[in-house]
């Protein structure tokens, strides 16, 4: 496999080049986030829209190439950001491991879990390391949450739930409207915007056993859900909810709600703004207690990332970069990155799960037949 052998700026390992195939806005997050990392270096971008990649290129320093096979021949990069539309993840990634390059996956890993295990398995017969993208398990509040859960603090997990209530107008679809497409989009709300936070829930809370939900396309002219509620019943035991929506005006934080026997935490893009531990109010009367002022905004003292509510570029890099470079880590210490390909699939099968309960109004199990 393929590297730069310059160091990084601190002198210590690989210079990384990266080629990013798909030039919309998370294309050009990923050229910005290889600019920013000591031991990386955009090199090339490539997208089916000649004039986007040439801009991406412009813009960051880079070369356009004008096909995939081109950017795949380049030695000067041993790393592939895969920002394509949904349903072509697999097919971008399936080439470039085999050409021996490894792989930053934007969400969903694709659309099918066939899609998601010939990619899975095409890393692992190559020998390249993938991680499929969720910065969000890189944010201060949810690394501090999942810390708590680890130590036990919050006590047995008796309920978890995650809620993504978006706002999108129609030029958001009209401007790609694979967005609003089964075929290469693969469904709407949940799997490009309510994904993040589901992957969260599964991380925090365990993988799910059953799954009933309803989907509705309420606000746009578009074949997908726009608006989406499934109840979750966790194998642990532990119930909750997940909630997806483009089309809440004007669009609210991110959130993510764990609670159990020890205590609640909740978080909101990425920070905890509610730490309440039962061990830490002492007695409590038969009817519990208010949130107080103490285990309100700010008691992680973490600070979050800019909401993707109203706009997906305000978010800043800080996460992506985190996420890629624990990537770079692992490529160069020969383990699995953080967040794995495998991680990437359960998410994807809890999606697809949502979908088949609302198609079928009737309770779905999990596992999936792939």
């Amino acid at each position: 496999m393929s590297s730069l052998t310059r160091g990084g700026a601190d002198g210590r390992g690989p210079l990384h080049g990266f080629g990013v195939v798909g030039c919309g806005v998370i294309g050009a997050r990923h050229a910005q986030v290889a600019k920013t990392l000591p031991n990386a270096h955009f090199v090339a971008a490539t997208d089916i829209a000649a004039e986007r990649a040439k801009q991406l290129a412009t813009d960051y320093g880079g070369e356009a190439e004008p096909d995939l096979d081109s950017l795949l021949a380049r030695e000067d990069v041993d790393v592939v950001a895969v920002c394509t539309p949904n349903g072509a993840h697999s097919e971008v990634g399936v080439r470039a491991a085999r050409a021996g390059k490894h792989l930053v996956v934007e969400k969903p890993i694709d659309i099918t879990l066939a899609a998601a295990d010939r990619l899975i398995d095409a890393a692992q017969v190559a020998g390249v390391k993938m991680t499929v993208i969720s910065q969000h398990r890189f944010d201060a509040g949810l690394v501090e949450l999942h810390r708590m859960l680890d130590a036990g603090q919050l006590g047995r997990l008796v309920m978890g739930d995650s809620r993504v209530k978006w706002y999108r107008t129609d030029a958001y679809f009209g401007a790609a409207p694979w967005r609003g497409s089964w075929a290469l989009g693969g469904g709407g709300a949940l799997i490009s915007q309510g994904i993040h936070y589901a992957d969260l829930l599964l991380w925090c809370m365990g993988p799910v056993a059953e799954v009933m939900a309803t989907c509705a396309t309420a606000a746009h002219d578009i074949e997908v859900e726009d608006v989406e509620v499934a109840v979750l019943r966790f194998a642990s035991g532990a119930i909750g909810s997940l909630e997806s929506a483009t089309a809440v005006f004007p669009g609210f934080r991110e959130r993510l709600e764990v609670s159990g026997t020890g205590g609640t935490v909740v978080v909101e893009d990425g920070r905890i703004v509610v730490r309440e531990l039962l061990a830490e109010h002492g007695e409590v009367g038969p009817y519990g207690s208010r949130v107080t002022e103490a285990g309100g905004a700010g008691a992680s003292g973490a600070s979050g990332a800019s909401s993707g509510a109203a706009d997906p570029a305000a978010i800043t890099n800080d996460a992506h970069a985190a996420q890629v470079a624990d990537l770079l880590a692992a490529i160069d210490e020969d383990r699995e990155p953080a967040v794995t390909g495998a991680d990437g699939r359960s998410v994807l099968e809890l999606v697809l799960a949502v979908y088949e309960s609302a198609r079928r109004n009737a309770p779905v199990t999990l596992p999936l037949r792939s």
